[in-house]
């Protein structure tokens, strides 16, 4: 296995998205994105110990690896340096066919309400609609922005309506209460495209500083 030096995912040189020959050596990347930026400064992205941190809030929180998670990340914290009540991430991604196979094969969820338009037809929905698993997955995506790395200790959900195939969504968590040893508990919502709430609930973590672990 070798590993992108632009953001520090482990990639299989087979399965790599890009290739660049630099200095006699050949580097691996999960996506474009990730190729474009180390091609923009060769010596620097080999130099930088920890591609997978970055400074945000004054904080060490984790890269997203460019172009691979294909939506857009936001985070407010009032302290730098510090999370505390108030705190907020969000995640906007778009919900495509793409992720809607793939998560049927990663996960086995194979039911036709979501793979087979005849049958969802004749549903109470009328037509497919994306996984409601996949679309609460966006609210781990937006937990993950979070400065340090973030543990799921619990979560609870309430689905409010179906999320369309192809439709934006924004997943929004808010530190509303500090507990002890690391953990914070959290509002969680979903909204669609329409700004209209498709998931919400709460969730407990457990916050631990990350690791600085260098890719070379």
């Amino acid at each position: 296995m070798a590993i992108d030096p632009a953001c520090g995912v482990t990639v299989d040189p087979a399965m790599a998205a890009e290739t660049v020959d630099h200095d006699g050596q050949t580097y691996y990347f999960c996506s474009a994105g990730c190729r474009d930026h180390f091609v923009s400064d060769p010596a620097g992205t080999i130099q930088d110990p920890h591609p997978h941190l970055i400074t945000a809030g004054g904080m060490l929180t984790q890269r997203v690896p460019f172009d691979t998670a294909q939506g857009d990340f936001d985070l407010q914290v009032s302290t730098a340096g510090e999370l505390g009540v108030g705190d907020r991430s969000t995640f906007t991604k778009a919900l495509t066919e793409e992720d809607v196979r793939k998560f049927a094969d990663a996960s086995g969820d194979t039911n036709a309400l979501h793979l087979n338009e005849a049958f969802a037809n004749k549903t109470r929905f009328g037509r497919r609609i994306v996984h409601g698993t996949l679309v609460a997955g966006t609210i781990s995506a937006a937990l993950a922005a979070l400065p340090g790395l973030t543990i799921y200790l619990s979560e609870n959900l309430e689905f409010k309506r179906p999320v369309d195939i192809g439709d934006t969504v924004t997943a929004s968590c808010e530190i509303v209460e500090e507990l002890e040893d690391d953990r914070y508990r959290l509002t969680t919502r979903v909204e669609d495209g329409d700004g209209k709430i498709v998931i919400h609930g709460t969730a407990t973590v457990l916050i631990d500083p990350l690791p600085e672990i260098a890719v070379a």
